[in-house]
This record gives structure tokens, sequence and C-alpha cells, in this order.
């Protein structure tokens, strides 16, 4: 009696999503079988523990060699020992370069260095993420950072080239990189509320317009370094708050065009002068490192605390900031109109992602 068998042979690398997703989070080969079986796998397809723990040891040391390839996602795509299917790379590397959002928080704006690895012990503590997964962050944070920060062109398109990410991914990766390059303070008790999402939407703007790639594509380093000129000039903002008529004008124009609009016209009306002062000087003092690095601390102190105090509507607050930019259009003495654009267009959208009412 002759028995027939089919035999299908292949070589295709097998990727376990679970499995990766618990060796992308540090746990040890021992803590995932354990996992696994909580999940109730042993019952689903009938293994017993030894086979688990085989299958998840080979996925571990497949993900262990594959690692090195990941640093440099282009090496992935060309090597020829592991057989993965288009998808299943960009699966891969888009996973291996997410992060959380509870750990981008404790490191955004701070120095890519050993003195920031140090505190990763402090931060897997507070943010409950195993150390291995914060380390591979971090590292993936520092690993960007290290081949962008010389290249001229879009930050989001190089990272995108040399990484293969998606768009959303290559945005958020452009917000870190230009935070930790211009050190912004993002640690302190009264930005706490703030997401990464609201800092990376101000990331967006200040590179689109602050940057010197906003006026210049042929500056090297031009979405990492905001345009020292440009901050040099915003000096020429303060005569607004400087020559008491143009303050006076500018004042009765916005109240002019707001009467019987605004929910808080009276407390609008009353502190339009603190409110003027508060933004016009955070950007004169923005030829100063520390008071670049200090722009939000200032944003929340001079604007956005001085409104929720006062019970500010959101929509209040956007049509107070859209009639205060527009009216400088028709100050007579004023003369930086452009400059004037460049500043507001840019607070005005960061302003309205940092009030939360």
């Amino acid at each position: 009696m002759t028995s027939e068998l089919d035999i299908f042979v292949g070589n295709t690398t097998l990727i376990d999503e679970d499995v990766y997703r618990l060796w992308l989070d540090g746990y040890s080969v021992s803590d995932a079988v354990a996992l696994r079986v909580r999940s109730g796998i042993l019952e689903q397809t009938g293994a017993t523990a030894a086979v688990l723990q085989s299958d998840t040891m080979d996925h571990y040391r497949t993900f262990n060699m594959l690692e090195r390839l990941l640093h440099a996602p282009p090496k992935l795509l060309h090597q020829l020992i592991f057989q993965i299917p288009p998808s299943r790379q960009a699966l891969l590397i888009e996973r291996y370069y997410a992060f959380d959002e509870a750990f981008v928080r404790e490191v955004l704006g701070k120095k890519l260095s050993k003195g920031t690895k140090k505190d990763l012990d402090d931060i897997s503590t507070k943010t409950s993420i195993t150390l291995k997964s914060c380390r591979r962050q971090f590292d993936n944070f520092k690993r960007v950072f290290k081949v962008v920060e010389e290249m001229r062109g879009s930050l989001v398109d190089n990272i995108q080239q040399h990484f293969l990410l998606s768009d959303r991914l290559a945005r958020d990766y452009a917000a870190i990189v230009f935070f930790a390059n211009n050190r912004f303070e993002t640690g302190k008790k009264k930005l706490q509320y703030l997401s990464f999402g609201d800092f990376a939407f101000c990331a967006e703007l200040m590179i689109q317009n602050w940057t010197l790639g906003a006026v210049d594509s042929h500056v090297d380093d031009m979405d990492m370094d905001l345009d020292k000129e440009f901050l040099q000039d915003l000096k020429e903002l303060k005569v607004l708050v400087a020559d008491k008529d143009l303050l006076d004008l500018h004042k009765s124009l916005v109240c002019t065009a707001l009467r019987g609009k605004l929910g808080v016209f009276s407390e609008m009306e009353t502190n339009f002068k603190n409110l003027s002062r508060g933004l016009v000087n955070v950007a004169a003092k923005l030829t100063h490192n520390k008071d670049v690095r200090d722009l939000f601390v200032d944003l929340v102190e001079k604007f956005v605390e001085p409104c929720r105090s006062d019970h500010w509507p959101l929509n209040d607050v956007r049509l107070f900031l859209n009639q205060y930019s527009a009216s400088v259009h028709s100050l007579d003495g004023f003369r930086h109109q452009a400059l004037w654009d460049r500043y507001m267009g840019t607070l005005r959208g960061c302003l309205l992602r940092l009030y939360h009412d």
C-alpha cells in the first residue's frame, strides 16, 4: 500500500505580529511565553507549552538578527538572507520606529546624549515602559537625528528616504529632531497638560515658517535651525507696544471689530495691552537661546494662563487672535507687515493648539 504526500517547501521568513510586539516592548522570552499562555493561545491552537516556548525563542532569534538591518531600513529591502514580502518589511520598519507617547514626552526637547540616556531607568519606572523598550526608542531618536542633522533639504523627506517611514511617523520624527536641535523646554509642570501631538503640531508650523528652509531651500540644515536673521528682526515688532499711539490705535481697531462678537469682550478690552505686550515681548526676546528654549513656557504664561483665568472660550481666543493679527495691517505707522505676518501666522496656530479651554 502506497501513501501520497503533498509537500511544499518555502523559505519565506514568518513574522508573528503579536510576538514582534512583545519583543519590541522589551519582554524576555519567558515573560513573552507567559503572556502568550495568558492570551489563550494553547487552547486556540492545541500546542504544548514546550512548542510555544520553542516558537517564541525562534521568533526572538529572528528579530534579534533583523535588528541590525532595521537600524538602516534600506538594507532590509536589499538583503537576500530573509525572504520577507514588502508589506511585511514595511510593518517591521514602521513598528520598530513607533514610540510611546508617555516616553517621548519625557525626552522631548532634551539633548539626545549619554546624559539623557542615563535617565532612562527613572523614565522606565515612571512610565511603566520596560527599560529595553525605552532604550530602543531613545536610540531610534538619536539614530535618526545623527543621520539627518547635516543633510540639506526637507527634514521629513530626508527621514522618509533614509528610514522608509510613513508620512505621519516621519513628521513625528521631524518634530522630535527639531525639538532636540533647538532644545525647547517641554518638561515644566505648567506644560504637562500638553501632548506630544500639540508640540508636534507647533513644530511643523515653525519648520514651515521660522526656519532657514522657509526662505532658502539651498541652505544646509534648512529645516533644523531657526532663521537667526528672522529672530533678530523680530525686535522691530516691539514698536507695537513701545509706541503708545500705535498701541492705542491697535487696541481701538481690535475692539471696534470685535464689539458684540466676544462673550469676554470686557475682559479682552481690559487686558488687551497686557496680552499684546506679552505676545510682542516673546518675539523680541527670541534673539537669546534661553528665551528660544522657553518659548512654550512664555506663551503659556503670557497668553494661555491669563485667558484661561478669565474663562475665554476657544472660539473667542480664535476671533481675538485673527483680529489682533489682521488689524496691524491698518496701522499706518507700522512698517514691518511681512515680518509680523511670518511671526503671528505661526504663533496664532500654536496658541490655538496650546489653548485648552
